[in-house]
């Protein structure tokens, strides 16, 4: 199974591509997303959303990984984690493939043992399972890598339900559609 991990940002969206089955991963693709906060909002947004295309062309994953946005102190970078969220979820909706939200705690558990790591402990721990020889960089990037990992170890029950909802939506807009 490939899963490709998002960890949204307007700034930095982190990417990264994780293929196999159980404890048996490798690492496909991994990358961060830039864009300038001298640009207009909804030219970022363009730009996010070409790029993620771009990536679900070229690696055709099986699921998409995304962080839940959670409640911060500065408000703006929330609504505009929530604006890249948005553009995750619809891609896979669109293309039919079945999104996966996963908190911040259950990827560090999940990837470290501890819901309480820190970023350079996910980095290592990161570097370590996909027995890479250094560990991704920016931090946007490990973190991409290890919500693919998160969901490959805990998602797969909730995916294959998915899996079959979005089958099942497909059958239904072909039989509207015929």
């Amino acid at each position: 199974m490939r899963v490709l991990g998002v960890d949204p940002g307007l700034t930095r969206c982190g990417l990264g591509v994780v293929e196999g089955e159980a404890r048996a991963l490798r690492m496909v693709a991994v990358g961060v997303v830039r864009t300038s906060s001298g640009r207009d909002t909804g030219d970022r947004l363009a730009y996010v959303q070409d790029e993620l295309d771009t990536w679900l062309d070229r690696f055709a994953p099986d699921a998409i990984a995304l962080e839940r946005v959670y409640a911060a102190d500065h408000v703006p970078t929330v609504m505009t984690t929530a604006q890249v969220s948005g553009l995750v979820l619809l891609a896979g909706a669109r293309r039919g493939i079945p999104v996966t939200l996963h908190t911040p705690t259950e990827v560090k558990a999940a990837v470290s043992g501890s819901g309480r790591a820190d970023k350079a402990q996910i980095a290592t721990m990161v570097t370590r399972i996909l027995t890479l020889d250094e560990p991704p960089r920016p931090a946007d990037a490990a973190d991409a890598l290890a919500l693919a990992i998160c969901h490959q170890w805990r998602g797969r029950g909730a995916m294959r339900q998915e899996l079959a909802a979005a089958s099942e939506r497909a059958r239904l807009r072909s039989v509207a559609g015929a």
